[in-house]
This record gives C-alpha cells, sequence and structure tokens, in this order.
C-alpha cells in the first residue's frame, strides 16, 4: 500500500473530473467528498469511484456542467432537481435553503431528485449535523437484495443514515449502513481478491446461502437482520425512489458502467432544528452518552472520530487516477 495525502487525493481528483468534464464549481464538490470517504476509510465510496465518474462524464451519462434547480413548493418542502448531474453539486445548491426552512419550521423535508448515485449517504446528513440540525437521510441502488424466501432481487443495498448535531458546530455521533447485510462494494471487492465472503451476505442463483462472491454477484444480497432490514430497505426505498419521483431500484441501470441512461437516483432527508423542540435536548443527548461511555468499550456510533492526513491507498488504483489527470 502506499501513503497518500487527503489534499494530494482531492486535488488529484480534483483535476481528473474537470478533464474529463466537470465543471470548475462541480468538480471540487465531488473532490471532496471523495477525500472525506477516504478519510473515513470509506475506500468503496472514496477512489474506487473516480474512474468511473470520469468515464461517465466522457460518454455523458453523468452532467458533470448542469445547474440543478430549486422548489420550493410548500414551506417545509424543499426539492432540487439534479437534471442527472452529480449528487454533491445538486446537495450543495440547495443546502441553505433547507437549513432555512427547517429553522423557520422546526423540521422540513429536503429531497434530491434526478441525481447520480451520491456513494456516502453519511457525507451529507453529516453536513446537516454540522450546521445544527438532526438530520435522517436515505436513498437506494441498483437491485441487489431479494426479499425474504425470494430469489429475485427487488431493493438496492439502501442505505440509512442518521446525523445528530453536538451543539458546538460538530457531530454528536452518526451513522451510515445500508439495509443490505453488508455493502455491494464489499462483495464485489472480495471477487476482485479472490477472496470468500461470511454466510448470510448472500444467496447464489438458486437462492442457496453461499460464500462465493462470485456466485453471489449471480445471485442476491440478503437484508440486514432478515425482515427487520427488509422493512428499513423499503423505507429507503420510497423515500428516495418514489417521493422523489426518481428510479426504484429495479428500474436503476448498473453504477459503474461507463455508459447507458443516467443513475437518475433521489435522496430523501429530514432535517430537525432541535431548537424547535425541548430546550433539555442536548442536555439528554450528553447524559445518554455518558450512559452508553460509560462501559468499557463502548461509544455512540461516529463520535470522536479521528482523520488522518495521509491513508493507505492501493498503487495500482492510484496509479490509474493518476493517469486519468
Amino acid at each position: 500500500m502506499t501513503l497518500i495525502s487527503l489534499d494530494e487525493i482531492e486535488e488529484t481528483t480534483r483535476k481528473a473530473l474537470i478533464k474529463h468534464g466537470a465543471s470548475e464549481k462541480i468538480a471540487p464538490l465531488v473532490a471532496h467528498a471523495v477525500r472525506v470517504a477516504e478519510g473515513n476509510g470509506n475506500r468503496i465510496c472514496g477512489l474506487y469511484y473516480v474512474e468511473s465518474y470520469c468515464l461517465q462524464l466522457t460518454s455523458g451519462r453523468v452532467d458533470g456542467v448542469i445547474e440543478p434547480t430549486i422548489h420550493v413548493d410548500r414551506p417545509g418542502t424543499v426539492r432540487v432537481d439534479g437534471h442527472f448531474g452529480f449528487a454533491q453539486s445538486a446537495f450543495a445548491a440547495g443546502f441553505d435553503t433547507a437549513l432555512q426552512a427547517a429553522r423557520n419550521n422546526g423540521i422540513c423535508s429536503y429531497s434530491i431528485e434526478h441525481s447520480q448515485t451520491c456513494t456516502s449517504l453519511g457525507y451529507f446528513t453529516e453536513q446537516f449535523a454540522q450546521a445544527g440540525m438532526l438530520a435522517i437521510g436515505a436513498t437506494n441502488a441498483s437491485a441487489v437484495v431479494a426479499p425474504p424466501g425470494g430469489t429475485t432481487p427487488v431493493l438496492g443495498t439502501n442505505p440509512v443514515a442518521m446525523a445528530v448535531p453536538d451543539g458546538h458546530g460538530g457531530v454528536a455521533f452518526q451513522f451510515d449502513f445500508s439495509t443490505s447485510a453488508i455493502a455491494m462494494g464489499k462483495i464485489t471487492m472480495a471477487a476482485a481478491a479472490g477472496e470468500s465472503i461470511p454466510l448470510g451476505w448472500a444467496v447464489d442463483a438458486s437462492g442457496e446461502p453461499t460464500t462465493d462472491p462470485k456466485a453471489a454477484l449471480q445471485g442476491s444480497m440478503l437484508s440486514a437482520g432478515g425482515y427487520k432490514g427488509y422493512g428499513f430497505g423499503l423505507m429507503a426505498e420510497l423515500l428516495a425512489g418514489a417521493l422523489t419521483g426518481s428510479r426504484l431500484s429495479v428500474e436503476v441501470p448498473p453504477l459503474k458502467a461507463p455508459e447507458g441512461p443516467p443513475h437518475d437516483l433521489g435522496q430523501f432527508y429530514i432535517v430537525i432544528d432541535p431548537d424547535a423542540y425541548d430546550k433539555n435536548f442536548l442536555q439528554k443527548l450528553e447524559q445518554l452518552a455518558e450512559v452508553i461511555e460509560s462501559q468499557p468499550g463502548a461509544r455512540l456510533p461516529g463520535r470522536n472520530r479521528s482523520i488522518p492526513n495521509q491513508v493507505e491507498v492501493d498503487p495500482k488504483l492510484w496509479e490509474a487516477i493518476i493517469q486519468l489527470t
């Protein structure tokens, strides 16, 4: 592995995106998301996606210059049409409008419609928490998860995320997880590395449990926690796909393919201003944290994360990114 600074990762990604057709305004937004993903150790949502971003810019599958359109049809409803551009630029376009709506109303919904995949959902809910809001988000993806008892994929990994403010411009805690047993990228990476996967992640084309990632890719992933994860996956599907007028998982084309129709995905956020509710919210939050963290080894998810200045990157991957610039 090669040690690369996050600054270099961000700048190299920005240059690659601009070279392949992203605007000077939009490229930094996507590059920063890649930086944050790598800093968090979320390699699946970081450099792993940069080559596909560039190839899709070249083919026109994603529009790297389009300006999103903001709609506020009702006081507590903020909608952004991404026009098949990057999710990062669509989110940024309406972010301040959503913040103001949440402050004015105590709560608002914020939808990103007709965009490319957002990769890391927690990247976005975290921004709301840093601005003092409690945020819950959902998105969907290509169908890879069969319903319990079934063998045909109908849902994506369909992650849900939540980020909670600490009252001081930071994040008290956050989580971002797929409603499938594992993220799809984990199986893809295992297949590429010739490694096995644990039982419970997926079934093969016949619906039989498998530890072979290649068989899993020909079959279906499973929901986390069986029916429980399936329910949350359906919730994300309706919020992100149906309410936004974007694609359902069964309609979403392969996300990393260089050519083809746009992703046309949606994200849906519920943004809550704690100041509009009980004045003891932050004290209750700290009380909860103290109870949890008084137990050795226990912590709130995502609390007190330490972000390094450098991260390990596969040298072949880094060389491929360099070639894109």
